[in-house]
C-alpha cells in the first residue's frame, strides 16, 4: 500500500495527482502544517525537513515532489507518466523537470517565503519585485519550449506537465500574469484534467474529515 502524508494547497497535490492520473491505491494521511504537525517527532522520522509530500511504499521512503512524481510513474508504466528510461523523451523529461523546480517554481517559493513563509525577521521585502522578474523570464523560456504542443514532452502528458502546472497555478494564486497565449492554453487544458478534480477533492475531503 502506497502512503502520502500531505496537506491540502501545497506540493502534496502534485504527488495525489500523479497518482490518480495512475489509478493506483493509496492512503492519504493529512500533516496539519498550521498546528504544527510536521514538525512532530513522528513526522520528523520520515521526513527531517519538517515538509510535504512524503510518500511510503512498503517501507520505503521518498521526498520531494519531482522524485515522488517520477517514482509513481516509473512503477505504475502503464500511466505513461514518465518516458522510458535511456530515451530521448526521457532526457527531454529530465529537463523540463529540473526546469519547473530551479527556474519557474523558485521565484514563487520566493515570494512565498517573503511574503509569509519565513519568520518576519528573515523576511526581505525588496526581493520581491525582482523574483516576480525572473518568474517572467522563466515563463518566456516556458512558452518557447512548450511552443505549439499540448503537454510539454512528445505531445504526451506526464509527470514533468503536473510540475509545471502546479507551479503555473501557484503563479496565478500569487495574481502573476502569463502573457503567453499558449501557457493560458496550457493552463486551462490541465485543469480539465478529472485526476486533477479527483486529486484536490480527496485532500480536501482528508483534511475535512480529520479538520
Amino acid at each position: 500500500m502506497l502512503t502520502v502524508y500531505g496537506c491540502p494547497d501545497t506540493r502534496s497535490t502534485r504527488v495525489v495527482w500523479a497518482l490518480e492520473e495512475a489509478g493506483a491505491d493509496y492512503e492519504y494521511v493529512r500533516i496539519d502544517l498550521r498546528a504544527g504537525a510536521a514538525w512532530k517527532p513522528e513526522y520528523l522520522a520520515l521526513n527531517s525537513g519538517g515538509k510535504v509530500p512524503t510518500l511510503v511504499d512498503s517501507g520505503f521512503v521518498l521526498t520531494e515532489s519531482a522524485a515522488i512524481c517520477t517514482y509513481i510513474g516509473d512503477r505504475f508504466p502503464g500511466s505513461g507518466l514518465t518516458p522510458p528510461v535511456g530515451t530521448r523523451e526521457r532526457a527531454s523529461y529530465n529537463q523540463w523537470c529540473y526546469f519547473a523546480l530551479s527556474e519557474l517554481e523558485q521565484p514563487l517559493w520566493t515570494l512565498a517565503k517573503h511574503q509569509f513563509a519565513l519568520p518576519k525577521q528573515r523576511r526581505v521585502p525588496a526581493v520581491l519585485d525582482t523574483a516576480r522578474w525572473e518568474f517572467a523570464v522563466a515563463a518566456k523560456i516556458l512558452a518557447d519550449g512548450l511552443g505549439p504542443r499540448a503537454f510539454i514532452v512528445d505531445q504526451s502528458f506526464g509527470a514533468a506537465d503536473i510540475l509545471i502546472g502546479h507551479s503555473l497555478f501557484w503563479a496565478q494564486a500569487h495574481q502573476l500574469p502569463l502573457e503567453h497565449d499558449n501557457l493560458q492554453a496550457y493552463i486551462a487544458r490541465l485543469k480539465e484534467r478529472s485526476a486533477l478534480a479527483r486529486a484536490q477533492a480527496r485532500e480536501r475531503a482528508e483534511s475535512d474529515l480529520k479538520g
